[in-house]
């Protein structure tokens, strides 16, 4: 699975090619999934998993963006972005934090930020798919609390990567280093208010 080539083939095996892959890749990381693995635990054929995914990184890159994807579109979907800031910003800051406090969260990460010197492409495609697309929905909100007088920032980008650092506080660095695996909903209500607190002492109205 060397191959250059960037063509994705969707097809009815391809939701089972790329369940069966998530699977394996949680387990045994990148480097450590071998493509006999995949097709069994996606039930096809490697050849059947070669004409959908010809390169192992493109084969995770849909993994990895696929799950990010959904994750963020969950979030945003169940938020109302009329509603006031500390409302949105509480519970959008409790979706981040659950999620990239979760395992498979944890596992995304980690194997995009170790894989992403040899190939930097997986962590753009990371990036791109969860981080960038909340960014960009926080900026839309904050532009449209500040028409309605909710808000006050000179930067709503800086302001958006700040809220999310503020979110990270604590909990993450323990995931991280695994000083602690498993996180009760109190600690990341904790965490969020603290961070909605200081977030909206800075820049609330």
């Amino acid at each position: 699975m060397n191959a250059p080539s960037t063509t994705i083939r969707k097809g009815r095996k391809y939701d089972d090619v790329l369940e069966g892959a998530r699977r394996v890749f949680m387990t045994d990381g990148f480097e450590g999934a071998s493509v006999d693995d995949i097709a069994r635990a996606a039930g096809v054929s490697k050849a059947t998993l070669y004409s959908y995914f010809p390169d192992k990184r493109l084969l995770f890159i849909e993994v990895a963006t696929t799950e990010c994807a959904l994750q963020a579109e969950k979030g945003i979907s169940d938020i109302d972005m009329t509603a006031p800031p500390r409302e949105v910003l509480t519970r959008t800051g409790k979706h981040f934090l659950s999620f990239i406090l979760s395992q498979l969260g944890g596992q995304i990460f980690r194997i995009c930020v170790a894989e992403s010197d040899r190939f930097p492409e997986i962590g753009q495609a990371f990036y791109k798919s969860g981080p960038m697309l909340i960014r960009d929905v926080m900026i839309h909100y904050f532009n449209g609390a500040m028409e309605r007088g909710e808000l006050r920032m000179d930067d709503p980008g800086l302001a958006a990567d700040q809220f999310a650092e503020l979110c990270k506080a604590d909990l993450w660095t323990k995931k991280v280093f695994g000083i602690q695996r498993e996180f009760a909903a109190d600690e990341i209500t904790r965490i969020v208010d603290g961070a909605v607190d200081t977030f909206l002492a800075r820049y609330g109205v």
